[in-house]
Order: structure tokens, then C-alpha cells, then sequence
């Protein structure tokens, strides 16, 4: 029981990051119907700019932090701005968006390569290694800080969506963009809001996926694992990215724990194509035929 107890607390520290990417893919999607496959090249430029904002400008960690997740919303709504707005100007098919995000991603993961290098990098040591220990359980100070930090700022998130006129707005052009643009809702003004936002959470998990594991290029990839929590959760549902996301991180700590690390990618995939067999919609998502 100790070790089970041990893996769901492992799942919920990795899962309440997946979150953070998750809902990211979920606002885009829920606005724009397609899948941002280059949110994860703005997870890893928020996860350089942390590094960087801490080893060679030696800022304290909150301010690098601040810095980071700020710098990443910078880089998502200007991704959106020059790779996504032409082709909303032109009505072009969401097909040449998936084209777009895919050649942004790349673009990105590759000219980080070329000027910074592909190798591995270390964040400094900010919290302690003791961990906090309930009996034979142990609970790491940063996996409990990446577990409250990703909760805060979902719990904002949510204010925002639910409380504010903004996130009225929000809503409703998610459920119909022309009824919308009716009643007078600036819907180019949403976007760029909601890929700020996303942008944002984005560079919050890369500086907490960076300090937990390293920071490299390729560690965008890692947002896949968020789009199939989006999925199994139901693209377009924040509350089902969340759920998803939670869900995949236990699932992904259970398998490595009782069965083998090697195995933990090989069931987030199968678990997809589960999902896209069974249940296309997800756990609390809509049916979206028309989407991509």
C-alpha cells in the first residue's frame, strides 16, 4: 500500500504539470478548432529562459520564474500573430493551421539548437533534497512545489474563464465565434488573450518540467503526453484536460513502478488510440466531428 500511495503522489506531481500544458492545447482548440502542436516549442523556450534568467543573470528564482512564464506568453502570441493570423484573415482550412504549428514547432526547437546548442542542461538546486517524509511515504519538496504552483495557477485560470467578463468572452466564442462577432465580441482580441494565456501556463510547466528532469531542445516532445490528457479528457474542456492530465500521470507512475519505466510511453499511446476508438469525445468533452 506504501508503494501505491507513493506512485499516486509521484503521478499527481508530474500529472498537475501535464495540466498546465494540457489546458493550453484545450484553449486553443476550444477558439480555433486545431491542435497547437507548436505549444511545445514554447514550453521549452520558457524552460531556456528560466535557466538562463537564473545561471547567467543569477536572478532569484521568482523573478526567473516570472520572467520565464511572461517571455514564453510573449513567444506564444507572437507564434500567433505571424504563423496563425494570416490564415484566419484568409478563411484557409484547419488543416494548413496543424501544417503551420508542426513547421513552427520545428522551426523553433531548431533555431535554439543552432544558437545555444543541443546539449543538456541542469537547473540549479533551488529547493532542498530532504524530502518531506508521513510514515514510510516521501514526498520531495520540488514535486510538492510543481503540485501547488500548477494548482494555483489552474485555479486562476478558471477565475478568469469563469468570473470576468474576459473570460465571458471567452466562453462564448468558444461555443459559436460568429455568434459572437454578433454581438460585438472582439473575437481577434480573444485570441490573442487566450494564446497570452496559454503561453503563460506554458512557460510555468517548462521551468517546472526543466527543474524536475533538464532542460534540451527536444523537451518539447513532451507535450504529446499533454495531448492525450487533452484528449483522454475531452479536447476543448479545461476541466477535462485537467482530469486527463491526472489521470495519465497516475497511469504513467503506476506503470513505470510496478511494471517498467520503458513501458510508461508505450501506455500514454495506447491509452490514445483507445480513446480514439472508444470514446472520441473524451471523458467530458464534446462531439466535434468537424474538428481536427
Amino acid at each position: 500500500m506504501a508503494t501505491f500511495l507513493q506512485q499516486v503522489i509521484n503521478g499527481l506531481s508530474i500529472g498537475s504539470v501535464y495540466a498546465l500544458m494540457a489546458v493550453g492545447y484545450s484553449l486553443v482548440y476550444s477558439i480555433m478548432n486545431f491542435s497547437n502542436f507548436a505549444h511545445g516549442g514554447v514550453i521549452m523556450i520558457g524552460a531556456y529562459l528560466g535557466f538562463f534568467a537564473m545561471t547567467l543573470i543569477e536572478l532569484p528564482f521568482i523573478i526567473a520564474f516570472a520572467l520565464a512564464a511572461v517571455g514564453a506568453a510573449m513567444v506564444a502570441v507572437v507564434l500567433e500573430r505571424v504563423a496563425y493570423r494570416p490564415l484566419r484573415n484568409r478563411n484557409a482550412p484547419f488543416l494548413y493551421f496543424i501544417i503551420s504549428a508542426m513547421g513552427a514547432s520545428i522551426f523553433l526547437e531548431n533555431i535554439v539548437i543552432a544558437t545555444i546548442g543541443p546539449n543538456f542542461r541542469t537547473y540549479p538546486r533551488v529547493f532542498s533534497a530532504t524530502p518531506y517524509t508521513i510514515g514510510s511515504i516521501s514526498i520531495g519538496r520540488l514535486d510538492l512545489t510543481m503540485f501547488w504552483v500548477s494548482a494555483f495557477s489552474l485555479a486562476v485560470l478558471i477565475f478568469i474563464i469563469e468570473k470576468t467578463k474576459t473570460g465571458m468572452a471567452i466562453r462564448a466564442t468558444a461555443y459559436s465565434g460568429r455568434a459572437s462577432v454578433l454581438m460585438g465580441v472582439n473575437t481577434d482580441r480573444i485570441i490573442f488573450i487566450v494564446f497570452g494565456l496559454g503561453g503563460l501556463l506554458a512557460g510555468i510547466a517548462g521551468v517546472l518540467f526543466g527543474m524536475k528532469y533538464t532542460v534540451y531542445p527536444q523537451i518539447g516532445f513532451i507535450t504529446m503526453k499533454s495531448f492525450i490528457a487533452a484528449v483522454f479528457g475531452g479536447l476543448g474542456s479545461l476541466p477535462g484536460a485537467v482530469i486527463g492530465s491526472v489521470l495519465l500521470g497516475t497511469i504513467e507512475t503506476l506503470t513505470a513502478g510496478y511494471i517498467s519505466s520503458q513501458y510508461r510511453d508505450l501506455i500514454s499511446f495506447v491509452l490514445l488510440i483507445l480513446i480514439l476508438i472508444f470514446r472520441p469525445r473524451g471523458l467530458m468533452g464534446k462531439v466535434t466531428e468537424d474538428k481536427a
